[in-house]
């Protein structure tokens, strides 16, 4: 079979046949992925640079139990990425699995914007006297929080990765590309990271909390319109 132009590598694309070098991959798809991780990252450390002040202030738990709730959570995420991983590698691979977690990632976010929102969601104040929150509105933002970790879990794993397919390691010059991929990931990583730790913070104190996690999910929303644009050329 005729070879020529194709990528060396062996990589496919989603349907399973091989590639044409010029038309696939490279900068052209992994700009889609770079966007991605940023607004991925500002999500995330959105809800979590501040997790520990809404569990005080508005659900109104103690500082002890605040933080163990939130360090749990938190090693949840860096957790799940061992199951999604291992999805991605078994049954589903990385474009699917990804896709499948990043659908309910958003899920998670929405459930946890509309838990922050809704007055039937929060617990009541009078005259300056709050109340605890109820059984189930602990249970509706709890569950949000670890929909968000299961989510992250087929995510983060996969899209690294699944950037660096887009790389023939056969191609001196693309394999050098591959090396300013991963620079610009991790900036974008940080930038993402950046904003939400002083832009999204500063909001979810001044301007609301439904507001401060609504500007990371709709962003969210956005960056994984881009990234689904970009199937043709994955």
């Amino acid at each position: 079979m005729e070879t020529k132009g194709f990528t060396q590598d062996g990589t496919v694309d989603l349907r399973g046949r091989p590639v044409l070098a010029s038309r696939t991959g490279k900068w052209s798809a992994c700009a889609f992925l770079v966007g991605y991780e940023a607004f991925e990252r500002m999500a995330f450390y959105g809800i979590a640079s501040n997790l520990v002040n809404y569990l005080t202030t508005q659900l109104h738990e103690d500082t002890v139990s605040s933080v163990r709730n939130v360090n749990s959570w938190s090693g949840s995420v860096w957790i799940t990425p061992i199951l999604g991983a291992y999805i991605a590698d078994t049954y589903l691979g990385r474009f699917w699995t990804f896709t499948v977690s990043s659908l309910i990632y958003v899920m998670g976010m929405i459930m946890l914007t509309t838990a922050v929102s809704l007055k039937s969601l929060k617990p009541t104040c009078t005259n300056g006297i709050c109340n605890k929150a109820s059984t189930s509105q602990v249970a509706f933002f709890y569950i949000s929080l670890y929909t968000i970790a299961l989510g992250a879990g087929g995510t983060k794993p996969n899209i690294s990765t699944f950037g660096a397919d887009q790389f023939d390691d056969f191609n001196p010059h693309e394999k050098e590309l591959k090396v300013s991929f991963f620079n610009w990931w991790m900036f974008s990583s940080f930038l993402g990271a950046l904003f939400a730790t002083l832009g999204l913070v500063y909001i979810q104190e001044n301007l609301g909390w439904g507001l401060g996690y609504g500007v990371p999910t709709v962003g969210l929303l956005v960056s994984l319109v881009v990234f689904y644009l970009g199937t043709p050329i994955y």
